[in-house]
């Protein structure tokens, strides 16, 4: 029998560290959905914070994770496996070209593309990386530094050095940081974390155009962004730019935890052998789950739908914000989808729990919504009936609409 939502609570209180604050026990998934350990069903358009793209449970992802897991469940880098170079290929392959080095989480990759560009900077003593304000990176040391956002690093200072901050979306703030020491731009093509804002075609090619001009490398987070949940295989596409190197991670697994550091002709043999390593890496269990999660997307059409799907939810939240005084913009890319109000979030999402939808507040103001890639009409319909029954309930039954 499974145990109930205080027991489960009372181990979680006794056994894990309080790095979170959950307020749900759930117990299982299938498609866009979960059930708590009440038997009450979620939509969920969290995914996981992104991760699953492909949805809860997709049969042909569980298959593959099964079928591996008979064979083998690791092995070392100092070993070959077949598997790693397939998953290499395949993303090599959707790039464009390229080298793949594979880790464990997005922090891990964005510490991957960091080390990468300060030894490619190295002699010529470059190794300060211009990052941007309001973004996230990972909780790690170093991912933290290259962090736009205070409240990661209070109380873990000093932060390692190396890393500056200019305003995202604006070019001028880029330039007056480079100097002679500069080796890299660091960037996300959606700041997710940060309210889901995404960098202007014309701010991302000037940015490009700068590392050429300088001499430096585009380093790109898409962990967030990356697998189709922008409408485009990876979010930097949307302003036709290409970054000398770029992170991925939560979608590529599908919930199996791996990351990427996926490195452009240019700088793909930076690293040798000693320079970098991870022992869980890129194992069969993860490559199995990650190339499974390719197939369904590329099968199922999921990039295409992400787009289509998201133009449709964004439409939906686009009306809330004619309607409801104390909403103030719909934006995004895909079905990465912010609602930004003129309020604390915190409010709506907990009412938003309560109907049946999971959603994330962020960045203080922002509800961002993060449905997996085949989610169904019907079921953007019902998380939108919800959102409007919430707000009219949050604005008093709708005496607050704009007139």
């Amino acid at each position: 029998m499974a145990a109930s939502f205080e027991e489960v609570q009372n181990l979680y209180h006794n056994y894990v560290m309080s790095t979170y604050a959950p307020e749900l026990v759930l117990t299982h998934g299938k498609g866009t959905k979960v059930w708590d350990a009440s038997g009450k069903v979620y939509l969920d358009f969290t995914s996981g914070i992104a991760v699953l793209n492909v949805g809860h449970a997709h049969p042909q992802v569980v298959a593959a994770v099964q079928d591996q897991a008979t064979k083998m469940f690791h092995v070392s880098n100092l070993y070959y496996h077949e598997l790693q170079g397939r998953l290499a290929e395949r993303i090599s392959t959707i790039r464009g070209g390229g080298k793949c080095f594979f880790a464990n989480s997005g922090a891990e990759a964005n510490e991957g593309q960091i080390k990468l560009a300060r030894l490619w900077g190295h002699d010529q003593g470059k190794y300060e990386i211009i990052c941007m304000k309001n973004s996230f990176h990972g909780r790690t040391l170093a991912a933290a530094a290259a962090t736009g956002q205070d409240k990661v690093k209070k109380g873990f200072e000093p932060m390692p050095a190396g890393f500056v901050h200019a305003d995202f979306n604006d070019l001028d703030s880029v330039k007056a940081f480079i100097t002679d020491k500069t080796v890299a731009i660091m960037l996300e093509s959606v700041q997710a974390e940060g309210g889901v804002i995404v960098g202007d075609t014309a701010f991302l090619q000037g940015v490009r155009s700068l590392c050429d001009e300088h001499g430096l490398l585009l380093l790109c987070d898409e962990v967030q962004c990356g697998m189709g949940r922008t409408g485009s295989w990876f979010g930097f596409e949307h302003a036709g730019v290409s970054p000398d190197v770029f992170s991925m991670a939560k979608a590529l697994g599908s919930g199996f935890p791996i990351g990427a550091v996926v490195a452009s002709p240019n700088v793909a043999d930076v690293f040798q052998p000693g320079h970098h390593a991870s022992t869980f890496g890129g194992g069969p269990l993860a490559c199995a789950a990650a190339l499974a999660s390719f197939d369904v997307i590329e099968q199922e059409g999921l990039v295409a739908k992400a787009k289509e799907k998201g133009s449709l939810l964004k439409e939906g939240l686009e009306d809330f914000v004619e309607r409801f005084e104390h909403v103030v913009e719909a934006r995004g890319e895909g079905l990465m989808l912010g609602l930004v109000l003129d309020q604390d979030a915190k409010p709506l999402a907990k009412s938003l729990e309560e109907m049946g939808l999971l959603a994330i507040p962020t960045a203080g103001n922002v509800i961002r919504l993060l449905p997996p890639l085949n989610v169904k009409d019907d079921e953007l319909e019902e998380a939108l009936d919800m959102l409007d029954d919430c707000l009219e309930e949050m604005h008093e039954g709708g005496d607050s609409e704009v007139a």
